[in-house]
């Protein structure tokens, strides 16, 4: 089961949050997709000719790296999963592959002294786009800070805020935002 993205109306715009496990795909002029972001990468992904675009929001690269496997429930925490799931949604839309276009926020290094996931998720989304042929444009990778990002998916617009080095609120945003998974959510077949 995919958990429903949060859609409120501010100032005429149709406002779109995406957090932890989402992706949203829109062609609306007036739609905004939003996220808050610490060490967690959000794709925005676009074909400006077609007029359509996305994002999603992950928490980790890939799956577990001793194993190689992904626990049952757990594909939405992961950006090989919701790379796949975006980048299917825009091509079922009828995008062209060819044209697509991103640009990649997130990946801080949120505390200090701990593994840098945030390194590893945004060298993950790098590598991605590389292997599919995706051109990268821009966005604002690593750092120390969290961000608010705001995307406008038919034209590739994208802006963001740098939010204060107060990385206690910026964890504890992150953790109420992430959507409950059910049980048996989440699986998935590649191929």
């Amino acid at each position: 089961m995919i958990m429903p993205v949060t859609l409120r109306e501010v100032d005429g715009e149709r406002r779109v949050n995406i957090v932890q496990g989402q992706h949203h795909v829109d062609n609306d002029p007036l739609t905004v997709l939003t996220t808050i972001l610490g060490s967690c990468i959000a794709a925005c992904i676009w074909d400006a000719e077609a007029g359509i675009g996305g994002m999603n929001h992950f928490l980790l690269p890939g799956a577990n790296q001793a194993n190689g496997q992904v626990q049952k429930g757990e594909a939405q925490r992961y950006g090989v999963h919701l790379m796949e799931l975006l980048i299917n949604d825009l091509l079922r839309r009828g995008v062209k592959k060819s044209r697509l276009k991103a640009k990649l926020f997130g990946g801080a290094c949120m505390i200090k002294g701990l593994t840098d996931i945030g390194a590893s998720n945004a060298d993950f989304a790098e590598k991605f786009l590389r292997d599919e042929g995706i051109e990268l444009l821009g966005g604002s990778l690593r750092g120390n800070l969290g961000r608010r990002v705001q995307f406008w998916p038919v034209t590739g617009r994208a802006r963001q805020a740098f939010l204060a080095k107060e990385t206690d609120s910026i964890l504890r945003e992150e953790l109420v935002r992430r959507p409950v998974v059910p049980s048996g959510a989440g699986s998935v077949e590649l191929f």
